[in-house]
């Protein structure tokens, strides 16, 4: 009896301590997938929050565009005139019917006295080509605006000889010397433009024709008259309120 006591202690004995063991195990495993699960949670929050900021950024863009185009609208329908004045005025601009002030150089066109020395016949003019190559190279070097002799060129300006005499839209160039004047964006662009010009292949065109083409430094204000004679518009017509332009 007693040795059955003694073998029933010892196997509740060993069961309490495979007991324990397994128990200790289980802890030990269940332990990591906790502490997993629990980042696999933190992490989706993160990721919730930042959906939630950015829907906000998203909703704050639409609001103040919305905004912005309400604005626009109310602009459009209160200032339709103030913007189409705006609008013709900026037009004029481009054209040349208003006078324009800003930085740029000035050109000035002479004979080369030297020449009566050595018997060459002083010339008193200059040529259509001559003014037409240096026209395009000023405007190849980002001149904004362009007049010579006082007369402003714009797109539809006609250089011309008639009856022997160079004419720019019909106005006779007066007796040398004759002043360029240019208008760039920036006094930066105008010293750019200086540079090239003294540099430039039409110094020697103009000396090749017994004329002196000389070029002055950046100029902080240049002014420049507005185009003064009228604009034919013969090949335009009226669009059709089915062409566009109807409101």
């Amino acid at each position: 009896m007693d040795k059955h006591k003694k073998n029933l202690t010892s196997f509740s004995l060993v069961a309490a301590i495979i007991g324990f063991m397994i128990a200790i195990q289980f802890q030990t495993i269940k332990e990591p997938v906790d502490e997993r699960d629990t980042r696999d949670i933190w992490q989706l929050r993160q990721d919730i929050l930042k959906e939630k900021k950015l829907q906000s950024e998203l909703l704050g863009e639409i609001r103040s565009t919305e905004d912005k185009i309400a604005g626009y609208e109310t602009k459009r329908q209160n200032g339709k005139e103030k913007v189409l004045q705006e609008t013709l005025e900026e037009l004029k601009t481009e054209a040349g019917l208003t006078k324009v002030t800003g930085p740029g150089i000035i050109l000035k066109i002479e004979p080369v006295y030297e020449e009566v020395l050595i018997g060459d016949p002083i010339s008193t003019t200059v040529t259509p080509d001559l003014l037409k190559r240096l026209t395009n190279e000023l405007n190849m070097y980002e001149a904004k605006q362009i007049s010579i002799d006082g007369q402003r060129i714009i797109n539809s300006t006609v250089i011309r000889e008639i009856s022997s005499e160079t004419r720019i839209d019909g106005h006779r160039l007066s007796a040398l010397p004759i002043e360029i004047k240019v208008v760039v964006d920036n006094v930066q662009a105008a010293e750019k433009l200086s540079n090239r010009m003294k540099a430039s292949q039409s110094m020697e065109e103009f000396f090749i024709e017994n004329l002196r083409l000389t070029v002055s430094d950046p100029i902080q204000e240049v002014n420049i008259e507005a185009y003064g004679n009228p604009i034919r518009m013969n090949t335009m017509k009226p669009a059709k309120t089915d062409e566009g332009g109807g409101s």
